[in-house]
């Protein structure tokens, strides 16, 4: 790709900074914040931090600067208006209006979303900090907002934990998509095919025949461009594990626990996740949580070790061809797939997503007894989903495969069990056992809940160039 320095960085890979801040932007001077976005990528800035490219040299830089922009905020810069209307409907529209289709119904709906996201025609661009140390997190801010061209509307705020560990307990961060000729060296051979680099940059081939998305004109506003839904992701940390205390208690009286655990698998369970004197109720409360999740939680793929983890298996190509243990219902086979097959053949490679997130709030150490007085501070997950079309990528994957199982009929109007509008008065999941049989989990209740979001479009360099020109 010879044009790979155009593209903002953090996009075709990861910055694994450990601290990260999202500042929520309303455009107060339309002139000065277009001399805002000239200044970002002058090579100088004139005190404007200065977006952080795919190419940042030899040594990457202690912090990183990237941005996102709204159609609201688009329009507030004076993006010309046969500019405007050539991007997709779901950008246009914005999050809020998706909701439905999103799956953000109940406690998730948009009237429930704090401040801002409670006024998103005002959210116009969302700059994103990543740091090394905390305190430069402010320092890089208050460079941002100088000169009050932009006005902050409110932050976000998250912190990665040790080992990529995330709420819920598992690893995160093992599996991205490889793009072709583009050479990463974090990212190791999962047996996947290799990306075009249509499925996240506009102007590219995809991986769907003699399609390509549609380019918003000028070509230097919408080439090398991508979308992004940022979301914030409240995790009943608390209820899920209840939930795996529920559930190994059902197990444990099932005339089949057997075929679930075998006897005096929970030592080998144990030794492997480090817990320590692990019982048997236990162990089937991470046999429930592996396949849920569709790996054990310390990132073991169930595909390749479905009765006990495995440390050396964490990176391990797999699939899902053939008899494979992973339940068809499990969240990272509804998320993606890969070879296996699905009711919507097409679409096994074309909805892949680039992912980049990071925890907030404190990390979630299980004692007993737990105080039920004592109010749980909020976790979650500043979550960003990155694609080349969010109507085909991110909606259709949160919709058909997350919210309504459309890719297999054995999950057909069932949620994800992790991530999905769950219901406990309807909610189900199959959990396979070795003899080809199932038991049916119920009572799911629901554990991630949206607190707000938003969709951008993450322009390229020359995009941004293009924008801080503008004179109306």
């Amino acid at each position: 790709m010879n044009d790979i320095a155009d593209v903002q960085g953090n996009i075709l890979r990861g910055y694994r900074k450990p601290y990260v801040r999202y500042l929520i932007l309303e455009v107060a001077d339309p002139g000065a914040a277009r001399r805002w976005l000239a200044a970002s990528v002058s090579g100088h800035g004139d005190g404007v931090p200065q977006i952080t490219p795919y190419n940042w040299g030899k040594d990457k830089p202690d912090t990183c600067f990237n941005i996102g922009l709204t159609y609201e905020g688009l329009r507030a810069l004076g993006t010309p208006s046969a500019s405007l209307a050539m991007f997709p409907n779901e950008f246009i529209e914005g999050m809020t209006a998706r909701a439905l289709k999103l799956g953000d119904v109940g406690p998730s709906a948009p009237d429930n979303w704090p401040k801002p996201f409670d006024e998103p025609k005002r959210i116009h661009l969302i700059a994103t900090i990543y740091a090394d140390k905390k305190q430069q997190l402010d320092q890089v801010q208050e460079r941002a907002l100088a000169g009050g061209a932009l006005k902050k509307l409110d932050t976000r705020e998250g912190c990665s934990f040790e080992d990529d560990a995330v709420h819920f307990g598992y690893r995160d961060n093992i599996m991205q998509p490889r793009f072709e000729g583009i050479h990463d060296r974090e990212r190791h051979d999962d047996g996947q095919p290799r990306a075009p680099l249509g499925t996240v940059l506009l102007g590219h081939k995809t991986n769907l025949e003699d399609l390509m998305w549609r380019v918003p004109q000028p070509a230097a506003l919408g080439h090398n461009g991508t979308f992004n839904a940022f979301r914030v992701l409240k995790q009943d940390v608390v209820g899920f594990e209840d939930y795996l205390d529920q559930a190994a208690s059902d197990l444990l009286k099932h005339k089949q626990v057997d075929d679930v655990l075998a006897p005096g698998a929970e030592a080998k369970i144990g030794e492997v996740l480090k817990l320590k004197g692990l019982t048997r109720h236990g162990a089937l409360r991470e046999v429930v949580a592996a396949n849920l999740c569709g790996r054990w939680r310390d990132g073991t793929p169930l595909a390749l070790s479905a009765d006990t983890p495995d440390p050396k298996l964490v990176k391990e190509k797999f699939d899902y061809t053939g008899e494979s243990r992973c339940p068809y219902g499990a969240h990272i086979r509804r998320c993606n797939p890969r070879g296996g097959q699905i009711v919507q053949r097409v679409a096994n490679n074309s909805r892949r997503l680039v992912r980049r997130g990071v925890p907030y709030g404190p990390l979630y150490v299980r004692t007993q007894p737990r105080d039920p007085g004592k109010a749980e501070p909020e976790r979650g997950l500043l979550g960003n989903f990155i694609g080349a079309s969010l109507g085909a990528q991110f909606e259709a994957m949160s919709c058909d495969w997350l919210n309504l199982g459309l890719q297999d009929p054995r999950i057909t109007e069932s949620n994800d069990p992790i991530t999905g509008s769950n219901d406990p008065s309807a909610s189900w999941f199959d959990l396979p056992l070795k003899s080809g049989n199932t038991i049916r989990l119920r009572g799911l209740p629901r554990f991630v809940s949206t607190r707000g979001g938003a969709y951008t479009f993450l322009p390229s360099l020359s995009a941004i160039r293009f924008l801080g020109s503008l004179t109306t």
